[in-house]
């Protein structure tokens, strides 16, 4: 069993996908980073000085000054800040991706067409071997 693990493990595609799976993590990290340290805070800059992590409803009934308080105070919130910031995230992530198999795949050859091996009788319209001189269904020459 240890073996066939070993021998599973070791196929190029689990590799790949492995070494995808951790990049991807390490890119999203960037990506987070690029949102909410470089992108959002021009944003909240033009939006009136807003911080777009910090911004939140309080379900709690209780007034509550900031995110933080509202945690520390155990006040239910929906963190519609941090929801919009991931969803930048997403949408750079996904971007970049498309971007990135869009080009893989122009960089990719195109499959040569096989040669046609059949052709059609020019009497009868049925399809014969490419090499034949006459064909079976009519007998005509071609």
């Amino acid at each position: 069993m240890l073996k066939e693990f070993k021998d599973f493990a070791m196929k190029g595609n689990v590799l790949d996908m492995a070494i995808g799976v951790i990049i991807g993590g390490a890119f999203g990290k960037i990506v987070s980073s690029l949102v909410s340290d470089v992108l959002m805070p021009p944003i909240g800059l033009l939006m009136g000085k807003v911080d777009f992590s910090s911004l939140f409803l309080n379900l709690s009934g209780t007034p509550q000054t900031s995110l933080t308080a509202a945690k520390a105070a155990g006040a239910p919130t929906i963190n519609y800040g941090v929801f919009l910031q991931a969803t930048f995230d997403f949408i750079i992530i996904a971007f970049v991706i498309f971007i990135l198999v869009k080009q893989v795949n122009r960089l990719k050859k195109p499959e040569p067409t096989a040669a046609p091996t059949t052709k059609d009788c020019p009497q009868c319209l049925s399809t014969i071997p490419l090499k034949a001189t006459k064909c079976a269904h009519c007998t005509s020459n071609v």
